[in-house]
């Protein structure tokens, strides 16, 4: 493990880069101590999310190219065979894995890729196995539950972030909307949506839609453009955490049978300079917590639950990537405000709260290839 010097990764403290936030700026002032220091524990090639194992001192990494990875604390690193074919490039790859809530018993892990299609094409897709890691570490039974229908051209805006409710029944899950806008909007798709599925990969009973019957049964709310990050908070809420254009990322409360308006409205505009009406403009529809323009480009969050970093309990601890930064933001009923942020080196991915209340990230990896598995410390006073 190799400590990192925080003046080398320039962490500070700093105020909200979130649309007309100007309380938050008054609280997140400037500091050259964000009350923790950074240890690099493992190098990955391109990883994209983590799952700790509880009880044990392992951790399953994905890596995008393809690899689930078996990190063991103070071990070695093991590649976990029977992954499934992904269709690498663009945004497209391996991407979430998650452990099922019966984990304890039945080893059950749930991963998300990137698959080809026919005439050039692709999808996400969510699959289920059962993970042994006696041994030689494998997946056995892996079986595809779910897809995103239709595939697309293109190998973007994927999604694929997966939440269980915190009553283990049903499985949540993003579905983005490939940089297509327009299926965002149409309840005949699955793209663009936040989906509530059985542990099966069907449609739930009671969802928004149900009685249109096919895809549409699976939506529990739509308007979505990129969600990368979706956690339900300790009071049994679901939130998500999407990409804008440029300008206009979002932390949103999500709820049943909801627009969150992409492509109609944004609080960012179009690459080209072309402008989007602003979420204000459409009462009608979903408005977010937060938003942030310029961009924060989110990777995962947390909703932070243990006792290492006190003052961040109940907060989002949010992964950034462009600035790479973790942004933690306060939690106000249905809205939210961005209380600190602390600049990091290299893009942050993923982020991670393990059972003991420790929090670890994965770098991005984007510009070299190679991203870390890192560990927050807080710093006794």
């Amino acid at each position: 493990m190799t400590p990192l010097s925080l003046a080398a990764l320039g962490l500070a403290s700093c105020g909200s880069a979130s649309t007309g936030d100007k309380a938050a700026a008054a609280e997140a002032k400037s500091s050259g101590d964000p009350g923790f220091t950074v240890t690099q524990v493992a190098q990955f090639e391109e990883p994209w999310a983590m799952a700790f194992l509880p009880g044990t001192p392992f951790a399953l990494i994905t890596e995008r190219k393809g690899k689930l990875m078996l990190w063991q604390e103070g071990g070695e690193v093991r590649e976990v065979d029977g992954v499934p074919q992904v269709a690498y490039g663009g945004q497209g790859g391996l991407g979430d894995v998650v452990l099922a809530p019966d984990f304890a018993t039945s080893g059950t892990v749930y991963l998300t890729w990137a698959e080809e299609g026919q005439n050039d094409t692709r999808g996400a897709v969510l699959g289920r196995a059962r993970l042994v890691t006696e041994g030689a570490p494998r997946l056995e039974g892996l079986q595809v539950i779910w897809r995103q229908d239709p595939k697309v051209t293109g190998q973007g805006h994927y999604s694929h972030r997966v939440a269980f409710s915190p009553d283990g029944q049903y499985l949540f899950l993003s579905s983005g909307e490939r940089q297509k806008f327009t299926p965002a909007q149409d309840l005949g798709t699955n793209l663009g949506k936040v989906l509530r599925l059985t542990l099966d990969g069907k449609p739930a009973p009671g969802n928004p839609f149900a009685a249109k019957g096919g895809v549409t049964a699976q939506i529990w709310s739509y308007g979505h453009r990129n969600v990368l990050g979706l956690k339900f908070d300790a009071g049994g809420r679901l939130w998500d955490l999407e990409h804008g254009p440029k300008g206009g990322d979002e932390l949103n409360l999500v709820e049943p049978g909801k627009n969150y308006g992409w492509p109609l409205v944004s609080d960012g505009d179009h690459y080209d300079g072309k402008p989007i009406p602003r979420n204000a403009t459409r009462p009608d529809l979903a408005q977010p917590a937060i938003s942030w323009n310029p961009v924060i480009a989110p990777g995962d969050f947390i909703f932070y639950r243990g006792s290492e970093f006190p003052a961040w309990r109940g907060q989002a601890v949010i992964a950034a990537m462009q600035p790479a930064a973790i942004v933690r933001v306060a939690m106000e009923g249905t809205k939210a405000r961005e209380v600190a942020r602390y600049p990091m080196s290299h893009r942050i991915r993923e982020i991670e709260e393990r059972e003991d209340g420790s929090v670890w990230l994965l770098e991005d990896g984007k510009e070299d290839g190679a991203g870390h598995l890192l560990r927050l410390t807080p710093v006794k006073r």
